[in-house]
């Protein structure tokens, strides 16, 4: 059984709140399946997320907690799809972008209606390889799952700057991938995750 909350985190040390415009969180996914040409691959983005970040001496000790309306989030920006490269370089139409945008918040995926915030909360920090490894519970619709984050971090005065990249399946936090006519068309299971978030103590 998938529990639907997740005990409370004890915080420590000071708090660091989101800056949305220098912050930015993208979800590629790719087109799968047989009629595969007849599809699109997309770039998913959140620029409104909020939240905050307790950041004490030890960075293994620190944590989070960050809200991303679904609402708001966009489908296939031109300047996005660019920065990713050549399996992104086909010109998307309106029609598509809309038609995305609506199986995402539609009753079998998002279900944006009722549920209009994905929450990411950390659960535990590890020293990683190249920075920290963070475990994140992710609740999506009435699913929570935890999944594992590589992080980098710079301090820099009262700002820091988060960066990670990680594979997730969207298996791995409750989705079935959207799928047409027999899985003939289809997204793949498998998206990449980029982020990149600024937060700032006394906001």
């Amino acid at each position: 059984m998938v529990p639907t909350s997740v005990p409370p985190v004890e915080r420590e040390g000071r708090a660091y709140q989101l800056v949305p415009e220098g912050s930015l969180l993208k979800v590629m996914v790719f087109r799968g399946g047989p009629l595969a040409r007849a599809g699109h691959n997309h770039v998913i983005a959140s620029r409104t997320m909020r939240g905050t970040a307790w950041v004490p001496n030890d960075p293994t000790h620190a944590s989070f907690e960050i809200h991303v309306p679904v609402q708001e989030l966009t489908i296939d920006e031109p300047g996005l799809r660019a920065e990713e490269g050549p399996d992104f370089s086909a010109e998307v139409p309106d029609s598509a972008r809309e038609g995305t945008k609506k199986n995402m918040l539609g009753e079998a995926m998002l279900d944006g209606a009722r549920y209009p915030e994905v929450i990411l909360r950390s659960e535990r920090m590890d020293s990683g390889s190249a920075g920290l490894l963070a475990q994140v519970s992710v609740s999506v619709r009435d699913q929570v799952r935890t999944v594992a984050v590589p992080l980098t971090y710079e301090m820099k005065a009262d700002e820091l700057l988060v960066r990670g990249e990680l594979r997730l399946k969207q298996t791995d936090i409750g989705l079935t991938p959207f799928s047409l006519l027999g899985g003939a068309l289809r997204v793949e299971d498998e998206m990449t995750v980029k982020f990149s978030l600024l937060v700032r103590a006394g906001q």
